[in-house]
């Protein structure tokens, strides 16, 4: 595994069976999530949503999937841990 900042991602087939993505959220406001996921080429990119608001931790899911990606300007303002991380574009 190869370590980038505080991320960590593989390097060879092996390692990327067992290999799970760092998931983050911030809720912007009750209604609106933005959610950032690592990827296993070694880059990481935040979408937003509205969602409603019930449970973020099930909501994080559906805003990966039908989010919009968000510029990386804004990305890496609500997530600076992944500030020596590579966005992916």
């Amino acid at each position: 595994m190869k370590t980038i900042g505080r991320a960590t991602f593989p390097e060879t087939p092996e390692e990327a069976k067992d290999w799970e993505a760092e998931v983050r959220y911030v809720a912007l406001e009750r209604t609106v999530l933005v959610v950032a996921r690592t990827r296993i080429e070694g880059k990481w990119a935040a979408y937003c949503k509205s969602v409603h608001g019930k449970n973020h931790d099930d909501e994080k899911w559906e805003v990966l999937i039908d989010g919009s990606k968000l510029v990386e300007s804004i990305a890496r303002a609500i997530f600076p841990e992944f500030k020596d991380v590579p966005y992916a574009r």
